[in-house]
């Protein structure tokens, strides 16, 4: 005999909706206010051998860092308050009352999904830009107070620029773009300073490949200031840049806005450089919307079982365990795109997907099974 499916009222979807934020809420800035601490401890071990970097100058930088922090800890935040909040429902019955009543497990986990779907589309589109800006400048200030990084690199549209700095002074380098197949620099132009950033000199030259130690150039054209250029074969400009360390200096795609990574990494990859880092980062903020609506449902698969099995903290444990292997899950997908063994957007996509198929699976299997 069919059973009989009422719909879910707009007041009751209202009140779980509610009910779920509220719950997000305190999970997402208990676990943010955890964070801080932890990073405030952290900053306050790495400035104590630096004299001039303060408590104010730490302070800041804390604060700076966790607007990050929270995206990399929504998903986190999303599965707890999910459990925790379906918990309650079930521990003062409103849950049960309200599927003995006809209502599905699908609309009235509907409210919560839309929560998540917002929230995630809230996170790409504002919060990211948001937190991007916030990221960057807490990276110039760790560079400046606490790494004291001396090479600087960037890539536009006219090519890459990069100054590093040596034991007889520091040059800008610009190059037009990299042969990946050959690892050669095309196009070359360095300006020679001293240690007191006076001008001394410049280098063109037609090609140039990073060898240790030092930059090889190719064709090479030298004019010391106020003096006749010279003309040379080959010619090398100490360093201690390696192609790693090179690839590694980009700008981080967590100090760039989810609107601007498109055209930089057009940019990255015309210049000759690989952005599979990027790309990946960029694919993945996509599917976060999507990783967060599948949090909710595996939440939901152990929430449901408390009405029929007991063992309370049990089951809610193993939701737990369940979540937190489903997220960990993407960090060796992560790395897999990213060493380019497997295609980036399947990389990016593979772990929400994962995580979604698993979550409707298991409800088909409780409500239908």
């Amino acid at each position: 005999m069919a059973t009989m499916r009422t719909r879910l009222s707009l007041t009751l979807s209202f009140y779980f909706a509610r009910h779920f934020l509220l719950q997000f809420a305190g999970v997402f800035l208990s676990i943010l206010l955890v964070v801080l601490v932890g990073d405030m401890v952290e900053l306050l071990r790495r400035s104590a051998s630096h004299e001039d970097v303060g408590l104010q100058t730490v302070l800041a930088m804390a604060l700076l860092k966790q607007p990050n922090m929270a995206q990399i800890i929504l998903p986190f935040a999303m599965l707890f308050a999910a459990l925790l909040s379906f918990s309650r429902l079930t521990r003062t019955q409103e849950l049960v009352v309200t599927r003995a009543s006809g209502v599905s497990v699908w609309q009235f986990l509907m409210p919560a999904l839309l929560c998540a779907l917002l929230i995630g589309g809230f996170r790409v589109t504002l919060f990211n830009p948001f937190a991007s800006i916030l990221t960057a400048r807490y990276e110039f200030l760790e560079r400046t107070h606490l790494d004291w990084s001396t090479n600087l690199l960037a890539v536009s549209d006219t090519g890459l620029w990069l100054r590093q700095s040596t034991e007889e002074g520091s040059s800008i380098l610009h190059a037009q773009g990299v042969d990946q197949a050959s690892q050669e620099f095309q196009g070359i132009i360095v300006f020679l300073y001293n240690k007191e950033d006076h001008f001394t000199g410049r280098i063109d030259a037609l090609r140039g490949r990073l060898v240790p130690g030092a930059w090889q150039f190719s064709d090479v054209s030298i004019r010391e200031e106020g003096g006749a250029a010279q003309l040379l074969e080959s010619y090398r400009l100490t360093t201690d840049l390696t192609l790693e360390n090179l690839q590694e200096s980009f700008a981080a795609p967590e100090t760039m806005s989810f609107w601007e990574l498109p055209r930089f990494i057009e940019i990255l990859e015309q210049a000759g450089f690989s952005a599979q880092k990027h790309r990946l980062y960029l694919h993945s903020l996509l599917a976060s919307p999507l990783l967060l609506c599948a949090m909710v449902l595996v939440a939901a698969t152990f929430s449901l079982r408390l009405t029929r099995h007991g063992g309370t903290l049990a089951i809610a444990s193993g939701g737990l365990l369940v979540g937190f292997i489903l997220y960990f899950f993407s960090d060796l997908i992560y790395a897999l795109g990213l060493s380019g063994r497997i295609p980036v957007t399947l990389s990016a996509w593979t772990p929400a997907t994962v995580s979604l198929l698993f979550g409707v699976s298991m409800l088909f299997h409780l409500e239908d099974g």
